[in-house]
This record gives C-alpha cells, sequence and structure tokens, in this order.
C-alpha cells in the first residue's frame, strides 16, 4: 500500500494551506477582531510553503487549496500558485476566495497553473452583505464570479454559510441560481466557533435546508463537479448548475476525511475541529531534512482521530482559534 494512510486507513492525499490570516473583509463566523494579525516575518514563505508541498508530494499528496484570511490580499500570490502548480505529483490547485480581488487576477491565475476556485458568498443583498462582512462590496464579488467563469477556473463553486434569521430567507434564492444561471452552490451548516462574532446564531440543519428547497422541484443525486471535499451533490430537473451539501453539524463526514491543515504559521493541524497541532515552522527555521519533514507530516497524520465531537453546540476544547487563523 503506498501514500499516506491514518490509523483508520483513510488516504490522505489533500493539503490545504492557509498562506495569510488577514483579510479585506470581516466575517462574523470567521474574523476575530481582537486578535492582531501576525507580523510577516512569523507565516510561512512562499519558499518553505513550496518545500513542505514538494515533501508532501512524495507522499501521495495530490491536492492543494491554498486559503486565508483572503489568499489573494498577500502580495505576489500568483507567483506560489506558479511555484506549487509546478510541483511533480500535485494535480489540481484550487483556491477560496472572498472574490473581492478575484476579478482582478482570474486570468493570471489561470495561466499561472490554478484550476478551480470557491467563492465565499453569504447573500445576495446589498445591505446585508456589508452587515455580515464588514465590506460594500458585493459588487466586486459578483463581477469576480463572472471573470472566473470567463478565465476557466470550472467549476467555481459558490460557498453560502446558512445562519438562522441571518440569511436563512436567501436559501431559495441562491438555489434559482443553480437553475437560471448554472451556479453551483454548496449551503454549509453554520459552525459555532467560539471566538467569533456569532453568539445567538442558531446552525440551520440540511435536512430542513432540503425540506424548503421542495418549492423548487425534485432534487436529483448529481455525481459534482470536480473537487475534493465532502459535498453531497444534486440538481434540479434540467439544472445547469448543482446543490451541494456540507453537514458538519448535523452528518459528520469524518469517514472520508482526506485532508491535513496547514496554518499561516506553520502549524500542521490533522482536523478543524481540533486542536492537535505538529510545528512544521519550527522544524523548516532549524534547517530539518526532507525526511524530518516527513517524519512530522507522518506524525500528524497519526493523531488524525476517528471523528471530531462538535455537534449542536461547541465544546470548550473543540477550537481555541478563529477560523481565520486556521484556513478553513
Amino acid at each position: 500500500m503506498t501514500g499516506l494512510f491514518d490509523s483508520w486507513q483513510r488516504q490522505i492525499n489533500y493539503l490545504r494551506i492557509s498562506v495569510t490570516e488577514r483579510c479585506n473583509l470581516n466575517c462574523i463566523y470567521c474574523s476575530a477582531a481582537s486578535i492582531a494579525p501576525l507580523p510577516r516575518n512569523e507565516i510561512l514563505s512562499y519558499e518553505q510553503i513550496q518545500r513542505i508541498v514538494r515533501v508532501a508530494a512524495g507522499m501521495g499528496i495530490t491536492k492543494v487549496r491554498l486559503t486565508g484570511g483572503e489568499p489573494l490580499a498577500r502580495p505576489d500570490f500568483i507567483k506560489l500558485v506558479g511555484m506549487i502548480a509546478g510541483i511533480n505529483g500535485i494535480d489540481d490547485v484550487a483556491i477560496t476566495t472572498n472574490g473581492i480581488l478575484l476579478g482582478k487576477y482570474a486570468r493570471e491565475l489561470k495561466d499561472a497553473g490554478l484550476n478551480r476556485v470557491n467563492v465565499s458568498l453569504d447573500t445576495l443583498k446589498r445591505d446585508r452583505f456589508k452587515q455580515i462582512t464588514g465590506g460594500d462590496k458585493l459588487a466586486e464579488v459578483l463581477a469576480g464570479i463572472e471573470d472566473a467563469h470567463l478565465a476557466g477556473l470550472e467549476p467555481v463553486k459558490i460557498n453560502v454559510v446558512v445562519m438562522r434569521g441571518k440569511n436563512d430567507d436567501e436559501i431559495l434564492d441562491f438555489a434559482r441560481k443553480t437553475i437560471t444561471e448554472g451556479w453551483h452552490i454548496r449551503f454549509i451548516e453554520f459552525m459555532p466557533f467560539g471566538t467569533c462574532g456569532t453568539d445567538g446564531v442558531e446552525t440551520v440543519a440540511t435536512r430542513e435546508i432540503q425540506e424548503r428547497l421542495q418549492v423548487l422541484g425534485k432534487l436529483e443525486p448529481f455525481a459534482g463537479p470536480a473537487g475534493n471535499g465532502p459535498a453531497k451533490y444534486f440538481k434540479f430537473p434540467g439544472s445547469k448548475g448543482s446543490v451541494g451539501f456540507i453537514t458538519p453539524m448535523t452528518e459528520h463526514f469524518c469517514a472520508t476525511c482526506n485532508r491535513l491543515r496547514i496554518t499561516s504559521d506553520g502549524q500542521l493541524r490533522p482536523c478543524l475541529l481540533g486542536n492537535d497541532e505538529v510545528n512544521l515552522k519550527g522544524a523548516l527555521g532549524n534547517e530539518s531534512s526532507d525526511d524530518e519533514i516527513k517524519q512530522l507530516i507522518q506524525q500528524a497524520v497519526r493523531l488524525k482521530r476517528e471523528e471530531h465531537h462538535l455537534s449542536g453546540e461547541l465544546i470548550p476544547e473543540a477550537v481555541t482559534r478563529p477560523m481565520r487563523q486556521i484556513g478553513g
């Protein structure tokens, strides 16, 4: 058996890397305004990220997603995309972005080797966008989505975190986009990260979302657009787009988890919803050999638990960092 496998024989072939915790928005479920961003010398350099990916690729990692914060806000980000896309064994490079700068860089990203893009967008209403994100940038995001399509960064997936009383009245509006405009929408159950400004925000279970969507027609199972995540996909009859559901709260997908995460300050995390970390940056700073880096990656894989324990409420030990520091 070749490749990376954890204690439950799950193959680990997907690496998510936060390149910065800085962001040009301040979304309520992601940021923590009271936490100052790290100094530049405390985050991984592009050369360090490239080296980690090169070593990981030799162990069986084939997919890389670059996240933040907002990855496009880091200077010369396109250079990093090219550095990773050129690594032997990496066959898919994607980003998750808020879309504000996507229109500016979409063509260059494609030319550098980026395959796909996910855009975080929780509302189609300008005033509400400002309330949720802290910025009046909805027009830029919508334009960026169009430019990503024009550049061939397909599929463009739209991530919608559903929050009761915040945006759940727009579920049908987003779903209609899959019929009228061919959008690929993914409804994500809200996860209560305790350090963010979401006290009192309630998760809307996927089952309830699906029930609300019945007025638009019967959802048919669909293989889904290209990707490496846990979403389950469906389509409305005759639709060119798709509706996906990501269920971290009501239906854990830990049994098929195939990923590791690296924070912007170089901590390798086996799970988004846990506190275990392996210090890669320290090893890189000490000029460790590739074999020593491999051992740290293998250590993180061994630390992967069978499942996380987040359900209806946040348990105190579940998450100690805000989302923007983890690069969810």
